[in-house]
């Protein structure tokens, strides 16, 4: 019988494609909070693997207001340490508009940790 249950299993279309996953689930998303004031919330990106630049850079850190969309673009090399990409966004960002109360990102691991 375990024989013929295991054939129609393998056989059956529905089955197959209703396959139990073998993972824990990843829990239920949480939605993002409702915006109030321009750079209280930003979203943080690495765009990488661009040709090099008179000065070195081949990378873009790119800072967007969730809010108004109004971004930051700040040339950096792919190597550069933690210490400077955090020096670099406290002078182009922080200095301009302010510690913001939330940062999104892609969860890179340059931004998961020391940033």
């Amino acid at each position: 019988m375990k024989k013929e249950i295991v054939e129609f299993v393998y056989a059956c279309l529905v089955f197959q494609k209703s396959k139990i996953e073998h993972h824990k689930s990843s829990g239920l998303m949480q939605p993002l909070f409702m915006l109030e004031w321009k750079w209280d919330s930003i979203y943080m990106d690495f765009v990488g693997a661009l040709p090099k630049t008179v000065k070195g850079s081949d990378s873009i850190l790119v800072i967007v207001d969730r809010l108004k969309k109004s971004t930051h673009f700040i040339p950096i090399k792919t190597g550069m340490s933690m210490a400077k990409l955090t020096e670099i966004y406290i002078e182009k960002v922080v200095r301009l508009h302010g510690t913001p109360s939330s940062i999104v990102s892609d969860r890179d691991p340059r931004f998961t940790s020391k940033f």
